[in-house]
């Protein structure tokens, strides 16, 4: 073998303990150094003996592949921090060091404009079953709060605070965000919890009362949280209700809020936060903000608060 496999466990415990990375983010890693492997097995490299040569010569087969500049991106950002700490634990030569990114062309990302968010909770309001009603307080909750998929589908139950009107959201990192909701929000969020959410559930099923998960599916016996393919699913449904033919995402909604929040004046710092980037030197300028100025520029810049 290459000489991978005798570190990879010790680079797994350090990407999840030391650099508390996300679980989508250490599968992404997790398949960048398998592929690493394989090319390294296939050329009989050891891992003592790569250098900058044997990095680029494997660069250039993934992107004469096809691959992507913003995929190449993030596989250069994998090498850099695998021989980052290869370098660090073991004192081998840091030969990812001197990779080039590629350049990457400057696209906005796609998001609706106010009065496509307006025409979509509309479509999602006209579903009033159980699911339709659950389906609705998650795309309310999407374009609200502007949270991550992930975030938003391991929420649980202990993460909403009714008396002080904020939810709680784990983000990249572990890292928890105080998030302000409309009153409206807080209002279906308790009839859904109160009224809708038992009903989707087998009546055989328990569930603990606090720390449940907010949006949950059950099958194989189990109750899991919804997965990011469902919440697709449900979204591209809701977007053909009402008539939007662009190619949007869960994650365009976060966009959508972004848009919106700095056309109505919000500042960069309060926006920054409330999203939770994770950008070390830019969080840091934002630390002195406090819950009272987050829902202060909330209520006054958010469209639907």
């Amino acid at each position: 073998m290459s000489g991978v496999e005798e570190v990879i466990g010790q680079f797994h415990a350090y990407l999840l303990t030391e650099k508390r990375v996300s679980n989508n983010t250490f599968l992404a890693y997790k398949q960048d150094l398998e592929q690493l492997d394989q090319f390294l097995v296939k050329e009989k490299v050891k891992l003592n003996e790569i250098t900058k040569r044997h990095l680029n010569s494997y660069l250039k087969r993934l992107k004469d592949q096809g691959l992507s500049a913003k995929s190449l991106s993030r596989k250069i950002s994998s090498l850099k921090l695998f021989f980052k700490f290869l370098h660090e634990r073991y004192k081998l030569q840091n030969c990812a060091k001197a990779l080039i990114f590629p350049k990457l062309e400057k696209t906005l990302p796609n998001y609706l404009s106010e009065h496509e968010i307006e025409q979509l909770l509309a479509a999602a309001n006209k579903d009033t079953s159980d699911k339709g009603i659950r389906n609705k307080v998650m795309l309310y909750l999407l374009y609200a709060t502007g949270m991550r998929v992930t975030e938003l589908i391991s929420l649980t139950a202990d993460r909403i605070y009714f008396d002080t009107g904020f939810i709680g959201v784990v983000g990249k990192g572990n890292k928890e965000r105080m998030i302000p909701l409309p009153k409206n929000i807080l209002e279906l969020l308790r009839y859904y919890l109160e009224h809708i959410y038992f009903k989707l559930l087998p009546k055989s099923v328990q569930c603990d009362q606090t720390k449940r998960y907010l949006f949950v599916a059950y099958y194989n016996s189990k109750v899991k949280p919804l997965s990011r393919q469902s919440l697709w699913i449900l979204l591209k449904k809701v977007l053909r209700q009402a008539a939007i033919v662009k190619n949007i995402s869960p994650h365009s909604l976060r966009h959508s809020l972004a848009t919106h929040l700095l056309r109505n004046g919000a500042d960069l710092r309060s926006l920054q936060m409330l999203l939770g980037h994770q950008n070390l030197a830019t969080v840091q300028v934002y630390t002195h903000l406090g819950n009272k100025e987050i829902r202060r520029v909330y209520d006054q810049k958010h469209p639907r608060a």
